[in-house]
């Protein structure tokens, strides 16, 4: 299923599976020695957590996740002009970051599935879960502040910064749950902290550390943010109509969570007796203990699922990863880069809203 319809023309497959296999494999011997620094059990904790083991300790192969944020670290360097390798140490600082945050989201969240596998706090604790999770965070400044030069002290700062406004953001979204009501601006303002924070940084880093002027990765930041935006709306496609078998979740997954995303803000704000009719199952919804939402039947879900639908929040989220995508083009083209690593750039942004998990 492709919630996204229809997708950006002219997607290179070939390009985007490389960039996300580089972003994947170069930084990969840095990442793990990073790790390998944490004391016991904490290193085995993140082992698990990026799949490098399973849950008895035994080596596994498992998927890394999408690699996106590491490999716009290393594009970025080489658009300010250096090579990919200048920018692993800020692909290895975003994805110690992020992983610092799915650790703690996926805990407060109550996943338990997290790439087709049992997360790290249902498998070695949530105590292990939070204090895993802050390891990574603090590796982050080690791995950038050890270059030692005026340009990683900038990287770091342009990552405290984007940890603060992912902070924001996670807190923005748990206490949206209380809320009975929430605007499609508030829902794009904590989404642009959540995720498009840290793509902004991710975007741009690599240029940092290559020396890149603060215009320049500013610029680049701002394709990483309306990347962000973009890849965010999807994924709120993807939690109420994605396939369990490419997502790695429950069917219906945000909608058991009570989320209050993109689809379902933008369905309540559009008026018309769906609206209606879905604010009032929601309202409902929202009383009730969380175990008896969690025993609704697939028919309850897919009943809100097609209010939501029918009152817009579909088609209007759909729209707004396509708008974000094109501000994220306009963003890129205001760069001065060799060619080949702008269509890298735009290929790029052309996967976030055409991919499937």
């Amino acid at each position: 299923m492709n919630p996204v319809q229809p997708a950006p023309a002219g997607i290179d497959s070939a390009a985007v599976t490389a960039l996300l296999t580089r972003g994947r494999t170069l930084p990969q011997p840095l990442l793990r020695a990073a790790v390998a620094r944490l004391a016991p059990p904490m290193d085995t904790v993140a082992a698990y957590h990026f799949g490098w083991i399973d849950a008895e300790g035994r080596p596994a192969d498992g998927d890394g996740g999408k690699a996106v944020r590491p490999a716009l670290a290393l594009l970025s360097a080489e658009a300010a002009g250096a090579g990919p390798k200048t920018g692993i140490p800020g692909a290895v600082a975003v994805e110690l970051v992020h992983n610092f945050s799915l650790l703690h989201d996926d805990l407060m969240d109550g996943d338990e599935q997290r790439r087709h596998r049992d997360t790290v706090w249902k498998v070695h604790g949530p105590a292990q879960a939070v204090l895993a999770g802050d390891a990574l965070f603090a590796l982050a400044g080690e791995i950038l502040l050890e270059l030692g030069t005026a340009d990683a002290a900038r990287a770091t700062r342009r990552l405290t910064r984007a940890t603060r406004a992912l902070i924001d953001g996670q807190a923005q979204d748990i206490s949206y749950e209380h809320r009975e009501r929430v605007t499609v601006e508030e829902c794009l303002e904590m989404e642009g902290n959540k995720t498009g924070a840290l793509l902004a940084c991710s975007a741009s880093i690599g240029a940092v550390l290559a020396g890149a002027d603060d215009p320049t990765a500013d610029a680049l930041g701002a394709y990483g943010h309306h990347l962000g935006l973009a890849f965010q709306a999807v994924d709120d496609l993807l939690g109420i109509w994605g396939d369990p078998q490419a997502t790695g979740k429950q069917t219906w997954s945000d909608l058991r969570k009570r989320k209050k995303s993109l689809p379902v803000v933008a369905a309540l704000g559009g008026g018309g007796a769906a609206a209606r009719q879905l604010g009032e199952l929601l309202t409902a919804d929202a009383k009730k203990p969380q175990a008896e939402v969690d025993d609704f039947d697939e028919a309850q879900f897919a009943t809100r699922a097609a209010l939501i639908e029918e009152a817009g929040g579909r088609d209007w989220t759909a729209a707004e990863s396509r708008r974000q995508h094109g501000a994220a083009v306009r963003a890129v083209s205001t760069v001065a880069m060799p060619s080949a690593v702008r269509a890298q750039f735009l290929a790029l942004a052309d996967f976030v809203v055409d991919r499937q998990r």
